[in-house]
Parts: C-alpha cells; structure tokens; sequence
C-alpha cells in the first residue's frame, strides 16, 4: 500500500510538474521567429495597400468624378449620334489619360515600397516617411485631377443635345434596378 502511495504521489507531482516545465521551455525561445513575423508585417502591409487600391477602385462608383464617362460616351456613340472626329478626339483623350494612369500607378507603387522601406529601419525617420506620404497623396490628387480635365475635355467636344443625351443615358446605368413583387433579387 505504501508502495502504491509512493507511485501515486510521484505521478501527481510529474502531472503537475512537467507542464510547468514545458511552459518554461516555451518561454525560453521566442514562439515565431524574427523573420517570419517581419514577413507577417510586410505581407499586412501588402493587403492593406492591396485593400485601399480595391476600395479606391470600387469603393465610391456612386461619386460623379468616379463614373467612366469618357468609355460610356464610346460605347453609346450610336445613340449620342457622334462624328467620327468626336469619336477619334474621345479616344485620344482616353488613350492619354489611360497612359498617364499606368505612369502615376507605377509611380505610386515604387513610393509605396519606399515607405514601407522606411518603416522596416529602426529608429523610424519620421520626417523621410511623412515627405514620402505627402508625395503618395500628391500622385493620386494629381491623377484624379488629371481624370477629371479628360472627362470634361471629353464633355467640351460633345454639342448641347448630345450633353443631354448622355445625362439620360448614364442616369439610367447608375439607377440600381430593384426587383419586383415575387421575383428573385439574383
């Protein structure tokens, strides 16, 4: 019996003990390694510039500067009744608004990467990231202006009943269409 108590008290204490002493193992050594969790921060930073570009993209279609006027005015040229020189004006203005996007997005992108280049130094050099924040900001202001200047460049070339026309047209493609009584909204 004796015996069995010894056994038994000798198995409570290693229940309680080795737990313990595996905790301690753990504390010794850090859980992630210094790499994997720096690759977790950059990977973090890639998603949330990857989630502004989506939400810059598709977040507010419902704002008049966002709507892609110029490629409505192309796809209802029938119907907006335009010349083939307003056609041939239209895309030029589109091709060189879609040339200065791919400019400004590669632009923003390599400023992007110097940011986060930026932030990867310790001690942090507060006055470099701001100036490379203000320059970021100032690429996409300077596109969305430039965007604008296209559209209403576009808009310029078109006469009063062809204005008017396409005011129909692009009210009727932002309206969301609900369904009716007893049909699936899908």
């Amino acid at each position: 019996m004796e015996k069995f108590l010894w056994t038994g008290a000798l198995a409570a204490c290693l229940w309680f003990a080795l737990p313990a002493l595996g905790a301690e193992a753990d504390r010794s050594r850090p859980s992630v390694p210094e790499e994997l969790a720096e690759a977790w921060e950059r990977f973090q930073r890639a998603l949330q510039d990857w989630g502004g570009r989506l939400a810059e993209r598709f977040g507010r279609a419902g704002s008049r500067e966002d709507r892609p006027a110029i490629s409505q005015m192309l796809s209802h040229r029938e119907a907006l009744g335009l010349s083939a020189d307003q056609v041939r004006k239209i895309e030029q203005l589109r091709d060189g608004f879609q040339r200065q996007s791919i400019r400004s997005d590669a632009d923003l992108r390599i400023v992007e990467l110097d940011i986060a280049a930026l932030l990867d130094h310790e001690p942090v050099d507060l006055a470099k990231v701001e100036a490379k924040m203000r320059e970021a900001e100032k690429l996409r202001a300077d596109l969305r202006i430039a965007r604008v200047r296209a559209i209403e460049q576009a808009r310029a070339l078109l006469n009063p009943e062809q204005k008017k026309k396409l005011q129909e047209l692009t009210s009727q493609t932002l309206q969301p269409r609900m369904p009716r009584f007893g049909q699936n909204p899908s």
